[in-house]
C-alpha cells in the first residue's frame, strides 16, 4: 500500500528535507527511522524540498511498504525512533497512483519576522530578526499584487530547475502582532527560493529603501535586479499542503 505521512519539523539543525553529503536532512532521518520500524529500506518522497533552516508544520511524504502496520498507527511507531524536532503527525492510506508532490494543488507558506530593536532569546532560529520598525500596512498593501497567476521569472534564485516561471497565487497578506510579523501566502506551487526573495522585498518596502510598486515592476520586467534580499531561510515555514478532491485519500 502507498502510505502519505504528515511531517512537522523544526529545521535548524538540518541541510534541507533532501539528502546531503555534508549534513543530516528531514528525508535522511525519516527514511532510517521507517527502516527501524519495517524492518527494510524504504524511499520517501516529499512534497516540497525545504530548504537548510526551513521549518515545516505539514510537510508531506508518500512511501510504499507491504508492511502490515495500520496508516493511523505510523506517528506513534515512527516518533519512537524520530529526534524530538522531527514528528510525524498523520498517517493514512492513499491511492497506487497518488504523488505527494506532482498532485499538491496549493502550498501555503509563513514568514516570520521578529521586529524589535532586541532579537528574541526564544525565536532567534524561526524568525528573521529586523531592528528597525517595518511598515506593515505598507508591505500588506504591496503584496497584493502578487496574486493571480503571473510569470515570476524575476522572483526566482539561481539553480531552479522548473520548467516554467508562471504560477498561481491565491492569496498574500502581512500581518503585525506586537513584534511579530507574518507574511502568508497561499498559491498552487512556488519556485526556488521565491517566498523568501518575496519576504526580503517586503522587509527592505517596509524600511523604505524599495518603493511598494518594485513588486509590480519585477513581474513586468522579469528582471530579479528590481527586487530586495532573500530573506534568511531560518524564519520561513512550509505552513501547509493540500490536494485537490479528486485525487481521493483512502480512509
Amino acid at each position: 500500500m502507498r502510505i502519505l505521512l504528515t511531517v512537522a519539523y523544526r529545521g535548524s539543525n538540518y541541510c534541507g528535507w533532501q539528502w546531503q553529503e555534508n549534513g543530516p536532512s528531514i528525508q535522511q532521518e525519516l527514511e532510517t527511522a521507517l527502516e527501524k520500524a519495517l524492518g527494510h529500506f524504504v524511499r520517501v518522497t516529499g512534497a516540497s524540498r525545504t530548504d537548510a533552516g526551513v521549518h515545516a508544520l505539514c510537510q508531506r511524504a508518500q512511501f510504499d511498504t507491504d508492511a502490515r502496520i495500520p496508516p493511523e498507527r505510523y506517528p506513534f511507531v515512527l516518533n519512537r525512533f524520530l529526534p524530538p524536532d522531527i514528528r510525524v503527525t498523520h498517517g493514512q492510506q492513499v491511492e497506487d497512483d497518488f504523488h505527494a508532490r506532482f498532485m499538491a494543488d496549493r502550498k501555503i507558506y509563513t514568514y516570520r519576522i521578529y521586529n524589535a530593536p532586541v532579537a528574541s532569546a526564544l525565536h532567534y532560529d524561526t524568525t528573521a530578526h529586523v531592528p528597525v520598525r517595518l511598515d506593515e500596512k505598507k508591505m500588506h498593501d504591496a503584496v497584493q499584487c502578487i496574486v493571480g497567476t503571473h510569470d515570476f521569472a524575476a522572483f526566482v534564485a539561481s539553480g531552479g530547475s522548473q520548467k516554467t516561471t508562471v504560477r498561481t497565487i491565491y492569496s498574500a497578506k502581512v500581518e503585525r502582532n506586537g513584534a511579530l510579523i507574518t507574511f502568508t501566502v497561499c498559491g498552487n506551487a512556488f519556485l526556488y527560493n521565491m517566498v523568501r526573495i518575496i519576504a526580503g522585498t517586503l522587509i527592505y518596502i517596509g524600511q523604505g529603501k524599495l518603493p511598494p510598486e518594485c513588486l509590480l515592476q519585477a513581474l513586468e520586467s522579469g528582471s530579479r535586479l528590481d527586487l530586495g534580499i532573500t530573506a534568511p531561510a531560518h524564519g520561513l515555514e512550509l505552513t501547509h499542503v493540500g490536494y485537490r478532491e479528486e485525487y481521493r485519500i483512502l480512509p
